[in-house]
């Protein structure tokens, strides 16, 4: 069965109750009419208490968390690699590799781990070097090995054992001759002469190899049998065994098994292009989160990656997108907000409505594709509206909102006021948040006009006296928060939802006279009350932009 491909649905960074209920039910509705791809919801940052008690009301697990959407080893089309232990032959290595067309193999243990790598190059190394007689002793290789790779077998002695001293030599000469050279434990190439065998037998050597399926005598074998020496028969002349038996050591003995560069397949593709111009291997092993090799990849790879797929909800600012959103393939964007900065390789899909909450959008959409909603998604959606909409009293809230929440809550089986009552006092109850998390729990950043970068964080609250305890958290911090992430001037929305109000703290260079250009008013101290005043997005960043376009003015 072919897997399906993956897509993601996520919302902006510091999400909301929209961000993150609109992706779980965009996901749900999507999966629900594609069989090909699977819909998947992420986040792209921490969930809000808000956020957490509207999940666990209805029980629906949140989304897993995506901080970087660009291309992972993962996307790359890693070429998997055939199983090789590290007991093989350079023989059967060799072969291994040119069936399978490939430079560099992995060599894996029983547990899939890796144990080492070995190169074209390096098997080519050890077949030029001709003139090591201990080479297979030396790599203590198994006679069992020696008589496959001369493709001949054991026909005495033990083929599981292993050749691990002594040198290879032919014995081609006259026993009194071989009695000066051969030693005790060589391993003798021979011909059909019983006189010779018998002469290698009396001076211990470990092992004979005799050529043309040459049957030795019954003398010979038990001779053998006595001392424990191995006789292997070859089809093979004397010529070409003794070109062939340095291809039976183990592997082991050439591949490369340490400072190896291996990859995983959670790297980021930008963080692993240096390290490959750095160190130019043909191929590098590719490790799974495991710890298990899975493959091989090469700069070749970086010519067909697969970019993810992503659905954008509730945003269209490239500054609040998950990052590296510019690496990645847009299919969709849903959102409710004014027109952003995100460009597109290709056309896409892109529904955007001046309603006060992505989760209308979703709510509209269940309706054309004609799917029940269930009761699980109706409670998350009918959050995400009170939420946005500050319980209809922000001037984003539009009729359809207020038609969309109604019909929602049916479903869930809430009653809207009650239910909001709940979710905003969880939401603001923050005295075991540190300044940092209560101050980017909503937080979003903004470009105006001269290209500067403001941000601003907006808490609600139905609690007076928890707004005023809240600002003397956040003060200290907003003084050292400005000035990071390239944000000079920083403001936060203390909102109290029942007397539709806001006080506006600010910090940084400019941030006053902004804000007094916004509002034509001067601060109360070291805020600005500013009564009406309950969206971030119709209101306050409108009235924001357009104060720093007649700062950079000329005829301001």
């Amino acid at each position: 069965m072919k897997k399906q491909e993956r897509i993601f649905v996520i919302g902006h960074k510091n999400p909301d109750t929209d961000s993150i209920c609109s992706a779980i039910a965009y996901a749900d509705i999507k999966n629900r009419t594609t069989q090909s791809k699977r819909y998947i919801p992420k986040r792209a940052g921490q969930i809000n208490e808000e956020t957490r008690y509207v999940l666990n009301r209805f029980g629906v697990q949140p989304p897993a968390y995506l901080g970087n959407i660009g291309t992972q080893v993962k996307d790359m089309d890693i070429r998997l690699s055939p199983q090789a232990d590290k007991n093989m032959s350079l023989k059967n290595t060799w072969d291994l590799m040119q069936e399978n067309g490939i430079v560099s193999l992995p060599i894996r243990d029983k547990e899939g781990c890796l144990e080492g790598l070995v190169t074209i190059g390096d098997i080519a190394k050890t077949y030029m070097d001709t003139t090591d007689s201990y080479l297979l002793s030396n790599a203590r290789t198994q006679y069992q090995r020696i008589a496959e790779t001369v493709g001949g077998e054991v026909v005495e002695g033990n083929g599981h054992g292993y050749f691990v001293k002594g040198r290879v030599l032919v014995g081609t000469a006259n026993p009194k001759m071989m009695e000066s050279y051969i030693e005790e434990n060589d391993m003798i190439i021979m011909g059909d002469r019983e006189e010779d065998h018998l002469q290698a037998i009396s001076q211990n050597v470990s092992c004979i190899i005799v050529g043309l399926n040459i049957v030795v005598s019954e003398k010979v074998v038990k001779l053998a049998h006595e001392k424990n020496i191995v006789i292997i028969r070859s089809p093979y002349d004397t010529f070409n065994i003794a070109r062939l038996i340095n291809q039976s050591i183990p592997v082991s003995y050439v591949m490369k098994r340490d400072n190896m560069v291996t990859f995983n397949t959670e790297d980021f593709t930008d963080d692993i292009q240096d390290v490959m111009v750095k160190n130019r291997h043909r191929a590098f092993p590719v490790i799974n989160p495991h710890g298990k090799c899975i493959g091989t990849i090469s700069r070749r790879n970086f010519l067909d990656m697969h970019k993810k797929k992503v659905v954008l909800v509730d945003h269209n600012e490239v500054d609040q997108a998950v990052d590296n959103i510019e690496k990645a393939e847009i299919l969709e964007i849903i959102d409710h907000h004014k027109l952003g900065t995100l460009q597109t390789m290709t056309p896409v899909a892109f529904r955007n409505e001046p309603v006060g909450c992505t989760g209308t959008i979703l709510y509209e959409i269940y309706g054309e594709q004609r799917l029940e909603i269930p009761e699980k998604i109706a409670g998350l959606l009918c959050a995400a509206i009170i939420s946005d909409t500050l319980m209809f009293r922000s001037p984003t809230c539009t009729q359809t909102d207020k038609i969309a929440a109604s019909a929602l809550a049916l479903i869930a089986g809430i009653k809207i006021e009650d239910f909001a009552r709940e979710m905003f006092s969880a939401g603001s109850n923050l005295k075991d948040k540190s300044p940092e998390e209560i101050f980017y729990q909503d937080y979003k950043k903004f470009i105006g006009e001269g290209n500067v970068s403001f941000g601003v964080g907006q808490i609600s609250s139905m609690d007076s006296e928890e707004l005023k305890e809240i600002k003397e958290k956040l003060m200290p911090f907003m003084v050292s928060e400005c000035g990071r992430h390239d944000i000079t001037r920083v403001y936060f929305m203390l909102t109290n939802i029942l007397e539709e109000s806001t006080e506006l703290l600010f910090y940084g260079e400019g941030s006053q006279q902004m804000a007094e250009i916004a509002f034509e008013k001067k601060p109360d101290g070291d805020a600005f009350c500013l009564p009406g005043v309950v969206s971030r997005k119709k209101q306050l960043i409108p009235a924001m932009m357009e104060a720093a376009q007649l700062m950079n003015s000329d005829y301001a």
